[in-house]
């Protein structure tokens, strides 16, 4: 029954068209183009999008850990890729990071599938992080989201993130307007972005871990008290390993009745509700939950923004073949793989 309703639900956002014509194109960064797989890999975007489509008339749910994926890789050392590498000797990975501990295993999985259907098609010229860029665009979309262009022409980055670096870059759900401000100013991002970008909590879900300190050992004035119930029930005591839905009007649709839970203060982290009670954000919440037009056209316009953060492009950085490794690591595990066949067949000699 459960499936059935994702899938009826994915035919309805599916069959909504938010086709956003912006008024004005933010300025792209050197490298990045609407084109740039225009001849070497015309059927991009389309792969992207039928692959997309599969996997939420599965699980409609996957597309708030893609659109997710996409925020924390850009907001830790730039749109590069990195998050999805795999720890090395050199130490743990991205994903290593408490911060990332939550990321879905399967939004990996779909972002891989991407890849080697891309690179079957139009050989090793796409990067994963443009991939990972344009699974986000196509998960906002088929949840019910605005549809919107992403620059292209991204490369992928030799390396991950340190845990320091990456949790000195994530903002944490306990976080206050001004330390959130301070973060998105960081990024070249204005208030006006941190609140339409905020607004990806229209869909998905939240752990315990993240909110329970708003519960335990006292209970946050600014909790709506019915909500507040509600979430005792979800998360019984502060330990507790449980998740519940980030959007408790519409949990899986991309719209803008995130705006009205906060309005009603039931915002799930404290970085959601703040932003309702601080009178640098307030406004402008208002504003979304008021005219959902409004806030697809900003959500688009920040995305775009987002999603050219400190990215890698001409010869920078790489395009791998493997979004888990990169190339140059791979190559070493071939060589190695390579020296213990020949050591193993001299041992039959």
């Amino acid at each position: 029954m459960i499936l059935c309703l994702f899938c009826t639900l994915w035919i309805a956002c599916a069959s909504r068209e938010n086709v956003l014509t912006l008024n004005s194109d933010p300025p792209l960064v050197n490298g990045l183009s609407w084109t740039f797989y225009k001849s070497s890999c015309p059927k991009l975007e389309s792969i992207v999008k039928q692959r997309i489509d599969f996997y939420l008339k599965q699980d409609i749910t996957q597309a708030a850990g893609l659109l997710r994926l996409h925020f924390h890789d850009c907001f830790v050392q730039g749109c590069d890729g990195s998050v999805l590498l795999d720890g090395s000797a050199s130490g743990p990975s991205e994903q290593g990071a408490p911060p990332n501990l939550s990321l879905r295993a399967k939004a990996f999985e779909i972002i891989n599938d991407i890849k080697s259907r891309v690179d079957k098609a139009c050989k090793v010229v796409v990067s994963c992080a443009d991939v990972t860029a344009l699974a986000a665009k196509e998960s906002v979309r088929a949840a019910g989201g605005p549809q919107y262009r992403v620059p292209l022409g991204r490369r992928d980055s030799l390396k991950f993130a340190t845990q320091n670096v990456t949790l000195a870059n994530l903002p944490a759900p306990s976080s206050k307007v001004t330390t959130l401000i301070k973060a998105f100013t960081a990024k070249n991002l204005n208030v006006t972005d941190l609140v339409a970008l905020s607004g990806g909590h229209t869909i998905g879900i939240g752990h315990c871990t993240s909110f329970t300190d708003r519960l335990y050992p006292t209970q946050d004035t600014t909790l709506n008290k019915s909500f507040a119930q509600r979430l005792y029930t979800a998360c019984p005591s502060k330990t507790s390993s449980n998740t519940t839905v980030l959007d408790i009007r519409t949990p899986n649709v991309f719209d803008n009745k995130y705006y009205l839970d906060l309005m009603n203060r039931q915002g799930l982290f404290t970085s959601d509700q703040d932003l309702y009670t601080d009178s640098r954000t307030k406004a402008i919440v208002n504003d979304f939950a008021l005219d959902q037009d409004l806030f697809f056209e900003k959500f688009a316009v920040a995305m775009v923004k987002m999603g050219q953060l400190n990215v890698l492009t001409g010869s920078k950085g790489e395009i791998r073949s493997n979004c888990s490794v990169s190339n140059l690591a791979s190559a070493s595990t071939v060589e190695v793989a390579a020296e213990d066949v020949i050591e193993s067949y001299a041992s039959f000699m």
